[in-house]
Formats: structure tokens, sequence, C-alpha cells
């Protein structure tokens, strides 16, 4: 893989209220079942073709066992998995990790990938931000008002401007947003 110039973006999906999950931790809601006609076809190669671009995942264990649960939709790409707890996996592709976040990020990760994704934690996306890892934010809105859950973000202690970079809409209603985090 590539060193120097990587990237991390922040990726989740999210309700239009703000929540990744509802309360009991259920994400069966994450579907659209909206018809936008101007949006764009989210087909199996749209798809594979992103995903292509990915070098690698980070992200924390209730995301990880989601992931487990829910059928892995990460393939062979490493998914470096933060946690504190003894996890044990059967994939090859994912290794555990703990310890300061910062140096995870600076040291081990980004020297050896290029497009780097942090892909789901409330806490975790928390940290990213207060600690100023993240260069970017990729969130995809789901056309559902949860009314109560798990919110994206709560109180990261700072305020951070953001950059749109692009935004695309799908035929299923949903609307991918993504910001770029200016540096000051």
């Amino acid at each position: 893989m590539k060193t120097g110039n990587s990237s991390v973006t922040i990726h989740m999906v999210s309700s239009l209220d703000g929540f990744i999950a509802k309360k009991d931790g259920s994400v069966s809601w994450m579907h659209s079942k909206d018809t936008y006609h101007k949006g764009i076809e989210l087909t199996e190669e749209y798809v594979a073709n992103f995903l292509k671009s990915i070098d690698c995942y980070v992200m924390g264990s209730r995301t990880y066992e989601h992931a487990i649960e829910l059928g892995w939709p990460y393939g062979e790409v490493p998914v470096f998995v933060l946690s504190s707890r003894a996890l044990k996996s059967d994939k090859k592709s994912v290794c555990f990790l703990s310890g300061d976040l910062t140096e995870i990020v600076n040291h081990q990760l980004k020297p050896s990938y290029k497009n780097i994704w942090m892909v789901g934690g409330t806490m975790l996306t928390k940290e990213f931000l207060r600690l100023g890892l993240a260069d970017a934010i990729n969130i995809t809105i789901i056309p559902t008002l949860l009314g109560d859950g798990k919110p994206f973000f709560d109180d990261i202690g700072k305020e951070l401007s953001l950059h749109l970079k692009d935004v695309t809409s799908f035929k299923d209603g949903m609307v991918e947003l993504v910001y770029a985090i200016k540096k000051d």
C-alpha cells in the first residue's frame, strides 16, 4: 500500500434525525423503501467500484459484532477493530488493536494505507473528531425519522468547520453527503 498522503474518512449511515441505531442497537431500518427518480441507481457494479477505493476499515468492537451478525460486507479488505476486549476472529483480514488512538492511526495505519475508512461507533467517531484524526465525513442519510436512538454525533467538545465536497442522491431516496474537515 501507499505511504504518506493518507486520509481518514468517517463513514456512517444515519436517519435524517441523526441516529445510527435504535435504542436497542437494531439497524434493520437502514434500508430505504423510498423512490427518487432523479437519483443514481445503487447497482452492485457502482458499489463494487466504490469499495475498491477503500484500502482498510477501522471500527469499534460493537460495529464489528454487528457486521458479523448482519453478514460480513468487507470481504478481504483489512479491517482493524479497536477494542480493549479480548476478541477473536476467524477472518484473516481482521486485526484487533488497542492503545493510544493517535499512535495507532498515525504510526500503524497511515504509513501503510492511503484511503482509511472509520465505519462505526459513536464513541470512536467522537474520539477521531476530538483528536483531529479524521480528514472527511461521509454520511449517508436514510429517509427515516427514528425519533430516538443512538446518535451519530454527541458532545465532541469542540466546534469543527466543514466544507461540502460532494452530494449524491440515490434512486432509493438515500442521500450521501461528503464533507472535508477544515484544519484550522
